[in-house]
């Protein structure tokens, strides 16, 4: 199912809620900077994903 945002997926959608409280803050909070971007649990996950790949590149190269 679709929602119009991140904040109304997660109000939606207590899965969705308990997953993103799992990720590091820093996580969280880009997230949240994309929020018009995320539709679904499916693309929270993805884009949680690919964040979490750019954290850990860039802190392999200070």
């Amino acid at each position: 199912m679709a929602f119009s945002n991140l904040q109304t997926l997660l109000r939606q959608s207590s899965s969705s809620r308990q997953f993103l409280l799992s990720l590091p803050v820093r996580i969280q909070l880009r997230l949240h900077e994309r929020s018009q971007f995320i539709h679904t649990q499916q693309e929270l996950r993805r884009h949680a994903a690919f964040l979490q790949q750019v954290q850990r590149l860039y802190s392999v190269f200070p």
